[in-house]
């Protein structure tokens, strides 16, 4: 399991251009089962997306789809953790 922090390093008119190219990307790793929630950091300074990878190497491909990371909208910080409490339900989202 990994948290996956954007931090904006552009302006948002910037980040407010490439928002709906990078929505449809969301979609798509929601879709493949890959993001679990995803939002805006208040203040609005990046986001947060909780992602379901089976390795580093996988998040970091998924993070090179991104509009925001192709265009440098956005900077990543990656933190993988392992889920060991958790509400019911939250085990189809482990070891995908």
């Amino acid at each position: 399991m990994f948290i996956l922090m954007l931090k904006y390093i552009k302006p948002l008119e910037e980040v407010d251009r490439e928002l709906k190219p990078h929505i449809n990307y969301l979609e798509k790793y929601y879709s493949l089962e890959k993001f679990i929630c995803s939002g805006r950091r208040n203040p609005r300074v990046g986001g947060v997306i909780l992602c379901s990878a089976k390795d580093m190497e996988e998040v970091q491909a998924i993070i090179k789809e991104d509009p925001f990371y192709i265009n440098e909208i956005a900077e990543y910080e990656i933190v993988e953790f392992l889920p060991t409490k958790y509400a019911d339900g939250f085990e189809r989202f482990l070891n995908k």
